[in-house]
């Protein structure tokens, strides 16, 4: 009989993330040796080497490539067990792992964070913020219960809500108030600033000025809502932020906010999980309070599962 254990598993698939012994260690919270002699034994167990091991990093065998997918499959499993059995009782409770992008975390996370504890006290609520690829690789390896982004996301793996759509404005120094407001077609011609590389808030930025294919030489990034603001305030440029942003990103700044003429700019926003997760009943009530969380209604849509 393989005598394998599930501790084995999870810090394998940690070393197989992270790359480094070190770091899976601490993400473990176990030491470096106390990792190094449970990989050794699974290796052991299986018959074969995981690893290519050398001074300055950790490479996966052939082997450990195929194995650590189908250990991913393993884990996520396993957690859905723990999923089905909360899901099957009365009350909500236990841990719930949330991801955001970053042009919506500041924003909502506050109020949607006092909503599900006031509405569900015994949640341990836990959030993660980056980018979407990010989000959308750990919802699907369980690493995360739910996420919410701006869609579509379109991974057949995801079930798909949307919450509702939100507007875009543009931000001018204030010397430009009382000011036309630009055309699509002028906005080619401005000093657009913009987030970096990766953000879908930069991806919509461009689609909506028609520039996803030759972005202006005169465009500058930046890694952050804020900064945008505070150099548009500086008079370095123009920028496009969410509605949702306005109130805090511009309380401290001498800006002009305008609202551009239809079609106005906007994105949808909504939540995603896993389509075999468990807790799909009680992620479409937290999607209300999401809802209630930004003052708006129900959520525009029923669940959509994308084939």
């Amino acid at each position: 009989m393989l005598n394998v254990t599930l501790r084995q598993l999870r810090y394998f698939d940690a070393l197989a993330r992270h790359g480094h012994f070190g770091r899976a260690a601490e993400a473990c919270s176990i030491s470096q040796p106390a990792l190094s002699m449970q990989i050794k034994e699974l290796e052991e167990a299986l018959g074969g080497l995981l690893l290519e091991r050398s001074a300055r990093q950790v490479a996966l065998t052939r082997f450990g490539e195929e194995l650590s997918q189908r250990v991913r499959d393993i884990l996520r499993s396993v957690d859905e067990l723990g999923d089905f059995a909360r899901a099957s009782q009365d009350r909500f409770a236990g841990r719930l792992r949330i991801g955001m992008i970053p042009t919506i975390a500041p924003y909502l996370l506050p109020k949607i964070t006092k909503n599900l504890t006031r509405m569900h006290p015994e949640l341990d609520i836990r959030v993660r913020e980056t980018m979407t690829p990010r989000l959308i690789q750990e919802l699907v390896e369980g690493r995360l219960d739910t996420a919410i982004v701006a869609l579509p996301v379109s991974e057949p793996s995801l079930t798909e809500v949307a919450l509702f759509d939100e507007k875009f404005l543009l931000v001018r120094p204030g010397s430009d108030e009382g000011t036309p407001v630009p055309s699509r077609e002028m906005m080619r011609e401005m000093r657009l600033l913009l987030l970096e590389e990766g953000h879908c808030f930069r991806d919509q930025a461009l689609s909506f000025c028609n520039m996803q294919s030759a972005p202006p030489r005169e465009m500058l990034d930046a890694n952050s809502l804020s900064t945008l603001v505070q150099m548009v305030s500086a008079g370095i440029g123009v920028t496009l932020i969410p509605e949702m942003a306005v109130p805090v990103e511009t309380r401290s700044a001498s800006v002009s906010l305008s609202r551009f003429r239809d079609p106005e700019p906007s994105r949808t926003i909504g939540m995603v999980w896993r389509k075999t997760s468990p807790l799909a009943r009680q992620l479409l009530q937290i999607s209300e309070v999401v809802c209630l969380s930004a003052g708006k209604a129900r959520p525009r849509q029923a669940a959509r599962n994308r084939a």
